[in-house]
């Protein structure tokens, strides 16, 4: 495309995105998720200016000279450092705008926690903004339970209770939906990174091996489980021993890992006893027939279903894709947006209708 056929012929972008404590998602209206990349940010010490975005940052972690720095930028689901958050979304927007044409309006819509003050919303729409390649960015903010019941494909539209629990990596989120608003909702500050932690400090203190964020995150997707199996494993693990500070190697059990991960495994489930308790009688009901819906990266943790239904006594699903539930769900509210005949959406996130 000629200069002056982009100028002249400007196109809209239309993007939904999770901006997660772990990893970013990004929604293109018309396209489907185009990137699923770590929120991690490697950043020259002296120029101040990024070295490498995603997933060749992550590799970086722990791993880099006193000149550079690997960092994340978000912390329990919202952001802590402001400038790296802005380089990073700049670099993931440029990524998916690909080559097309001048982009005269940006919007975008962003899952965010529950729980979220009004000043970090602010800090959060106004990154967005900055770093939007459109002349101009419209940026609104949706709930991340909403949205990763919409991307689950529960109802959330009809007068109906709907349970959703989204343990992404900074914060567990609990909801109960009804008629497209949250009803009763809690975000707890512990969630996929509080289980890596607690793996790392029980090494550390029962078997004297420090290791880093990445073999954590290993250690619990191999053998990691929320509730005993009959088909549990071992894993080789090797780290640095705190006495002698040289390179060791240990064999551990399923068992360990679980035992390990005890207690932020309760919080999460006190979370949601909570949540669950206070729902009003009818929508509880509701529930007690369709459902608690598990989405996010912590969903995948084995067995984390079982103890949530065993503990609760309601059954409990894992979505279909659950580490997509909230990008995908703020991609169908946009597409919604889109429909002359749809303003439910539009209404709810006080969008202007779209042409």
């Amino acid at each position: 495309m000629t200069f002056w056929n982009r100028i002249l012929n400007p196109v809209s972008l239309d993007i939904g995105m999770d901006l997660g404590t772990a990893s970013t998602l990004i929604y293109v209206k018309g396209r489907g998720v185009v990137l699923d990349e770590p929120s991690v940010v490697a950043i020259d010490k002296k120029t101040g200016k990024p070295i490498k975005v995603g997933e060749e940052a992550k590799i970086m972690l722990g791993r880099t000279p006193d000149s550079i720095e690997a960092v994340r930028p978000l912390k329990e689901g919202v952001i802590a450092d402001f400038r790296a958050s802005k380089m990073m979304i700049s670099y993931f927007l440029a990524k998916v705008q690909q080559r097309r044409g001048f982009i005269a309006r940006t919007r975008m819509v962003i899952g965010v926690p529950s729980g979220i003050t009004q000043v970090e919303e602010q800090i959060v729409r106004e990154t967005a903004e900055k770093a939007g390649t459109g002349f101009q960015t419209e940026v609104r903010l949706v709930p991340e339970p909403l949205a990763a019941a919409v991307g689950a494909g529960l109802p959330v539209l009809e007068p109906t209770g709907n349970m959703i629990v989204d343990i992404g990596g900074g914060t567990t989120e609990v909801a109960v939906i009804s008629i497209g608003r949250i009803v009763s909702c809690e975000s707890l500050g512990i969630a996929g990174d509080n289980l890596n932690d607690s793996i790392i400090q029980y090494l550390r203190k029962q078997h004297s091996l420090m290791i880093g964020e990445r073999t954590a995150e290993d250690v619990k997707m191999t053998i990691g489980s929320a509730w005993p199996d009959t088909d549990e494993g071992t894993m080789s693990i090797r780290g640095i021993h705190v006495n002698t500070g040289l390179p060791s190697a240990i064999d551990i059990a399923s068992g360990e890992i679980r035992e390990a991960m005890q207690e932020p495994l309760k919080a999460i489930m006190d979370c949601i006893l909570r949540t669950l308790e206070k729902a009003p009688p009818e929508l509880a009901a509701d529930i007690m027939d369709r459902g608690i819906v598990l989405a996010g990266g912590g969903a995948l943790l084995k067995g984390l279903d079982r103890l949530i239904s065993t503990t609760a006594q309601v059954p409990v699903h894992v979505a279909e894709n659950p580490m997509l539930c909230v990008v995908q769900g703020c991609g169908r509210v946009l597409e919604e947006i889109a429909r002359p005949h749809e303003s439910t959406w539009s209404t709810l996130l006080g969008f202007k209708h779209l042409p």
